[in-house]
């Protein structure tokens, strides 16, 4: 009896703005916390991509130096936004995950997913079609949390306002996933920080919102 085929493994792709100027829906609990807020939630977010099993390199695209140390440590590759536009700069990443690991597939996340749980990731990751982009959609229902391309020529990402119906436009495939709660949280607002802390932050997060008493 042949041996069952291994599952396929994956290049994430981790976009994150500097945090002089990311998530400033959340600057109203001071610049400071929303300056650390932005490392945390990047820094859990990879953490969290590191511990699937399905996940073998995760690519960090900033040009904050403060965050790309801090994820270098947690052992993600990192390399410069080559583009103002998110768009472009994610597929840029593609090309070179796909210069550095040949044979992965690629999942762009967003770098703000501090509650994510490496599980529900990998469950995600494991429905993705092998034949198209598919896409999990964000908590509110209209953006997206993960666009997953089985290989980095085919990755045309549409992320922006209303992501969801973009992607949708573009053939990719829905993911209907119950149980992820965490990969779909992600936090632009106060509200959404609630959110994530009560579903359960990592622990960059947690440092943060424990001085806040979140």
């Amino acid at each position: 009896m042949s041996a069952p085929p291994l599952p396929r493994r994956f290049a994430v792709l981790l976009p994150v703005k500097p945090s002089a100027v990311a998530k400033s829906r959340l600057q109203g609990l001071g610049d400071q916390v929303r300056r650390e807020l932005v490392l945390a939630f990047a820094a859990d977010t990879t953490t969290a991509a590191l511990r699937s099993p399905l996940v073998a390199a995760v690519l960090a695209v900033t040009d904050d130096f403060q965050l790309a140390r801090e994820l270098r440590r947690l052992g993600a590759d990192v390399i410069p936004d080559g583009t103002v536009d998110l768009n472009g700069s994610l597929v840029q990443a593609a090309a070179e995950a796909g210069r550095r690991w040949p044979g992965l597939g690629v999942a762009a996340l967003c770098g703000d997913l501090p509650a994510l749980r490496s599980e529900e990731l990998s469950m995600a990751l494991a429905q993705a079609p092998s034949n198209g982009q598919s896409f999990v959609t964000d908590a509110a229902g209209v953006g997206t949390t993960m666009l997953v391309s089985p290989a980095h020529v085919q990755f045309a990402p549409s992320f922006g306002p209303h992501s969801r119906q973009a992607h949708l436009d573009a053939d990719a495939v829905e993911l209907h996933l119950v149980d992820v709660p965490t990969l779909r949280r992600d936090v632009d607002t106060p509200g959404d920080l609630s959110a994530a802390v009560r579903l359960g932050v990592g622990a960059e997060t947690s440092k943060v919102t424990a001085r806040l008493m979140i």
